[in-house]
C-alpha cells in the first residue's frame, strides 16, 4: 500500500518542488494520525489517546509537539544540508530576541552549553580576567551534575554553598563566606526547577568582587525575576533543549551571550574545534584577509580557517534540530503558561497534604495563598517561575518517607524524579575526587539544606502535555496516600 502511494507520487509529480509539497502534506497527515498523544494537554484533540488512570503512564516530562515540528524535520532532511546552517541561524536569532540578549549560539546539549560557558572563562582573550587552573567558582551543592562538572573538567575549583530547601536555590547569605580573595573568579548557578535564584543578591555580590556570572537557565526558559527573563542577567547563560525541557530539539542546547560580544567569539571558537576563524560552515573569507594573518608561531599568511586559538571541541547540533526548534519557539509562550497553570492546579489540589508535605515557594515569596497567589518578603523583588517540576518535600514528622511516596507513585505509573543528583558532594564521583585530591573542591558550612533535599525531596511533572485528567489523578493518588498513611 505504502509503496503504491509512493510509486503514484513519482509517476504524477516529476517537479521536485511539487513532489516535496506532496510529501510534506502526507507527513502532516501521518503525524496527526500517529502523534496525537504528544499534543499540548490544553488542546482538545480526538487523536489523543484516552487517559486511563492506573493504566496509562504519566511521565514527569515529555516531548510536546504536533505536525508542524514533524513537517519541519522532514523538510530540512529532504534539503539535506544537515550540519548547522540557515535554520540554525534563524533559531539563534529568534531565541536571542526572545531572551533580549545580544546573541545565542546553538550547541548539541545543555551540558555542552555549560562546558562551553565555563571553558570561555579560560580564554586568553579575556586578558587579566581569564581564569587560570586552580581558580575558584562558587556554585551550589544540590542540583544537576553537569552544572558543576565543567568547573572540574576545566581545571577550576568548585566551592559549594548550601541551598534553601523551600526555594531549592542558593543560600546567598553564604556567598561572602565562600569568597576567597584572589582565587574566586566567578559564580555559576542554576535556576532550580525553573525557580529563579536570588539574582539581586548574586548580582550585587558579583559586582562587588568583579566576578563573572553564569546562569544555568536550562530548567527555567520563560521564568521572570522582577519582570525580566532569567538567562538575561549574567555574563553568559545556558539552555537545554532535551525533551523534558521547555522546548525541545530532541537533543540540543544554547549558550546565550548577554551583553559582551567578546564571548560570542570565544564560545564559538570553543564550540567549533577551537579555531580562530569565525566563518560559518561552507563560508570562506568573512574577514577578507583569510591569508593575511600571523598568529602564534605560524608562518604569515597561514590559512585562517586552520588557525586555532583554543583547545576546543565540536559541539554543534544539526540544522534539522534547529528547524524543529523554530516551530517549538512559536509555541513557547503557551508552553510557559501551561507550566504555570499546571503548577498552580497541583498546588491548589494538594493543599490538604500540607501537614505532611512542604511545597516549593518562588524566591522572595514567604507563603502561598489559596487562589494562585503568594505573599512576598520586604526586599522589593519578586520571581515568577516557569516551573520545570512540582516539588514534594516530605516533612520530618510525616508518617511516611520520600522513598515510600515514590514507590506509591511508581506503582500508579506516575513519573517522579529526585532533585537530580541531590547533594553532589555525596555522589561517588565527588567522594573519589576528594580522595584523589583533597583540594579539588571546597565546601562552605554543613550543607544541611542540600542533605534535606537529597533525603526528603522529589518532584512530579508540570509539562504542557499534561491534561486535567492526568493532574487530577496525581492529586487523587497523593491525597489518598497521605490520608491512608495518617491513620
Amino acid at each position: 500500500m505504502i509503496q503504491e502511494v509512493l510509486d503514484n507520487l513519482i509517476k504524477t509529480d516529476e517537479n521536485p518542488a511539487v513532489l516535496k509539497h506532496r510529501i510534506l502534506e502526507l507527513t502532516r497527515r501521518y503525524s496527526r494520525l500517529v502523534h496525537g498523544g504528544n499534543r499540548p494537554g490544553y488542546e482538545t484533540n480526538e487523536s489523543r489517546k484516552i487517559f486511563s488512570p492506573g493504566e496509562s503512564g504519566i511521565p514527569y516530562a515529555a516531548r510536546v509537539f504536533n505536525e508542524d515540528e514533524v513537517e519541519a524535520a522532514v523538510s530540512s532532511t529532504l534539503d539535506f544540508w544537515l550540519t548547522l546552517g540557515s535554520e540554525g541561524e534563524k533559531f539563534e536569532k529568534q531565541l536571542a530576541e526572545f531572551l533580549s540578549v545580544k546573541r545565542s549560539l546553538l550547541v548539541n546539549s545543555g551540558s555542552s552549553a555549560n562546558l562551553l560557558a565555563v571553558s570561555a572563562l579560560s580564554s586568553p582573550k579575556l586578558r587579566d580576567r581569564r581564569l587560570l587552573p586552580g581558580d575558584e567558582i562558587i556554585t551550589v551543592a544540590a542540583g544537576f551534575p553537569t552544572t558543576v562538572a565543567p568547573i572540574v573538567q576545566c581545571g577550576f575549583v568548585p566551592v559549594f554553598i548550601d541551598i534553601d530547601p523551600v526555594t531549592l536555590n542558593a543560600r546567598t547569605d553564604q556567598l561572602e563566606e565562600a569568597y576567597n580573595p584572589g582565587k574566586t573568579k566567578a559564580v555559576l548557578m542554576a535556576h532550580t526547577l525553573g525557580n529563579p535564584f536570588d539574582l539581586s543578591a548574586v548580582q550585587d555580590f558579583c559586582r562587588k568582587h568583579n566576578l563573572w556570572l553564569i546562569e544555568d537557565n536550562c530548567d527555567a526558559l520563560g521564568s521572570l525575576y522582577d519582570g525580566q527573563l532569567t538567562g538575561s542577567f549574567g555574563d553568559i547563560s545556558t539552555q537545554s533543549f532535551y525533551p523534558p525541557h521547555h522546548l525541545t530539539l530532541g537533543e540540543g542546547g544554547a549558550v546565550n551571550v548577554v551583553d559582551n560580544m567578546l564571548f560570542k567569539v570565544i564560545v564559538e571558537s570553543f564550540r567549533d574545534w577551537g579555531r580562530d576563524c569565525w566563518c560559518a560552515s561552507g563560508v570562506d573569507n568573512t574577514c577578507c584577509k583569510r591569508f593575511g594573518w600571523q598568529m602564534g608561531d605560524l608562518p604569515e599568511g597561514y590559512d585562517h580557517k586552520f588557525i586555532y586559538s583554543h583547545l576546543g571541541y565540536n559541539l554543534k547540533p544539526l540544522d534539522i534540530q534547529a528547524a524543529i526548534g523554530l516551530q517549538q519557539l512559536k509555541k513557547l509562550p503557551d508552553f510557559i503558561q501551561a507550566r504555570v497553570d499546571n503548577w498552580n492546579y497541583l498546588r491548589n489540589g494538594l493543599n490538604e497534604c500540607s501537614d505532611f508535605i512542604d511545597f516549593c515557594l518562588p524566591t522572595h515569596a514567604t507563603s502561598w495563598n489559596p487562589g494562585e497567589s503568594f505573599s512576598w518578603d520586604n526586599s522589593g523583588h519578586q520571581s515568577n517561575p516557569s516551573w520545570f517540576g512540582f516539588m514534594l518535600l516530605v516533612k520530618p514528622n510525616a508518617p511516611f518517607s520520600k522513598i515510600e511516596l515514590a514507590r506509591q507513585l511508581d506503582s500508579k505509573k506516575i513519573g517522579n524524579r529526585m532533585l537530580f543528583g541531590g547533594n553532589l558532594v555525596r555522589q561517588p564521583v565527588f567522594v573519589q575526587l576528594a580522595k584523589d585530591n583533597p583540594d579539588a573542591f571546597r565546601v562552605v558550612g554543613d550543607l544541611e539544606g542540600s542533605d534535606r533535599v537529597m533525603k526528603d525531596a522529589m518532584f512530579i511533572g508540570t509539562y504542557p502535555g499534561m491534561t486535567r485528567e492526568m493532574l487530577d489523578y496525581q492529586i487523587e493518588t497523593i491525597q489518598g496516600f497521605c490520608q491512608c498513611q495518617s491513620h
